[in-house]
């Protein structure tokens, strides 16, 4: 069985402008409210094929959502280990769809600890953005949109550990896209692959200072910073508040509720800052979705 759905295409009037045509590939309307159930979801299958019992999670947000969504479908039991940072709304949601939340530590990392030192034989251990199972699952996203839309002339997207950036890239040079550039958008506060191109290697942020906690890991995956040198991908940060807002303009014109993180990608496109954002023809921006901000959030963060 497939667990993510196919996502339509949108070619946004309110977004786009006489010179420049903006297509939204329409991520948020997945069963979890997120990007992360194709890479998740296919992860998940693999698992299950090969024989697991059980799916882990270290992932209080999006990605932990998608584990316990792929799991009820799978009919397999989900464990999901969240810091104590973890809002109530997306413990509530991770519950809904059947799986045990349980929390632990002050970071991810020490929630990732405690899930590692009680995995059994048996357990499959989804990581939320660093393996190649997931960059697979979130390749199709390009595969579908190539036959939505015409070549883009950029494509935009939010960057937290790099999973979404590498299955994208993977996804666009099997369409032929090679050529095409990558907008990687980040927040301030939460920019690393930024810092880690700007080093010229990667680097490892102290802390995270961003309302966008999906796009909060303090460094991108190696891979994620290799693409760096093999496509031309182009850094760009947005502060929390202009995210915010940008959120609220996809709720207001499009209907749909978002994540800052998603919101990032939107506001440099709508703010065209880069020269490659001013001369594309047609941009591709993957609204990569995200559950676990509501509406009041957004008006909240946006008047901040």
């Amino acid at each position: 069985m497939t667990i993510h759905i196919q996502t339509p295409t949108l070619d946004s009037d309110a977004f786009s402008s006489p010179e420049q045509r903006v297509w939204l590939k329409l991520e948020a309307l997945q069963p979890s409210g997120s990007f992360k159930l194709r890479g998740v979801g296919h992860a998940c299958e693999v698992h299950a094929s090969r024989g697991a019992k059980r799916l882990l999670s270290s992932s209080g947000g999006n990605a932990g959502m998608a584990v316990a969504y792929a799991g009820r479908m799978l009919r397999l039991p989900v464990v999901v280990v969240v810091p104590e940072t973890t809002g109530e709304w997306p413990k509530t949601l991770i519950r809904r769809q059947g799986a045990e939340v349980i929390v632990h530590g002050k970071s991810w990392m020490e929630a990732n600890d405690f899930l590692m030192a009680m995995r059994e034989p048996g357990d499959a251990f989804i990581h939320p953005f660093d393996d190649p199972l997931l960059w697979e699952g979130h390749a199709t996203m390009i595969e579908e949109a190539a036959r939505q839309m015409p070549k883009p002339d950029a494509v935009v997207l939010a960057v937290g550990g790099g999973g979404l950036m590498s299955g994208v890239l993977q996804g666009m040079h099997a369409a032929r896209w090679q050529d095409v550039p990558l907008v990687a958008v980040e927040t301030v506060g939460a920019d690393s692959l930024r810092a880690s191109v700007g080093a010229g290697e990667l680097v490892t942020l102290d802390a995270i200072r961003s309302i966008a906690t999906s796009l909060g890991a303090r460094r991108v995956s190696e891979r994620a910073f290799a693409w760096t040198k093999e496509h031309e991908v182009v850094p760009v940060t947005v502060t929390d508040q202009e995210a915010a807002r940008a959120c609220l303009a996809v709720a207001k014109e499009h209907r749909l509720i978002v994540e800052p993180a998603c919101g990032a990608a939107v506001a440099a496109v709508l703010q065209r800052s880069t020269p490659v954002l001013k001369s594309a023809g047609n941009v591709l921006v993957i609204l990569c979705g995200g559950a676990c901000a509501t509406y009041e959030d957004l008006v909240r963060w946006a008047a901040d």
